[in-house]
C-alpha cells in the first residue's frame, strides 16, 4: 500500500510505502499527461529507478535529489505506517 507524500506544482504525485522488512521504503512517482500517467519507482535509501515510463533523465535527476533530501521525513512517516494507527486510551 502507498500513502501520498506530496504533489508537486506540475501535478506529479510522490507516494511512499511502509518500511519493509529489509528496512527499505518503496517510492512511487506519477505525473499526469494527456490521457495517462508517467510513472517511476525506487527504493530508499538507495535511489535506483525502475519501472520508468515517460520521465526523462533530467526528470529523474530532479526526483532523485528531491527524494534524497526528503528521505529522513519519508522514513519517519513510513515507520509510523508500519506501526499502525496510534491509539490512546483514557482511564476514567
Amino acid at each position: 500500500m502507498f500513502w501520498s507524500y506530496v504533489q508537486l506544482d506540475d501535478g506529479t504525485q510522490v507516494a511512499y510505502s511502509e518500511t519493509r522488512e529489509d528496512g527499505t521504503v518503496r517510492m512511487a512517482v506519477e505525473r499526469p499527461f494527456d490521457f495517462g500517467f508517467d510513472h517511476a519507482e525506487c527504493f530508499l535509501p538507495v535511489v535506483k529507478w525502475f519501472n520508468v515510463e515517460g520521465f526523462t533523465a533530467d526528470d529523474l535527476n530532479f526526483l532523485t535529489e528531491f527524494v534524497r533530501s526528503n528521505a529522513p521525513f519519508i522514513f519517519e512517516l513510513a515507520e509510523r505506517q508500519k506501526a499502525g494507527p496510534a491509539i490512546s486510551a483514557l482511564a476514567l
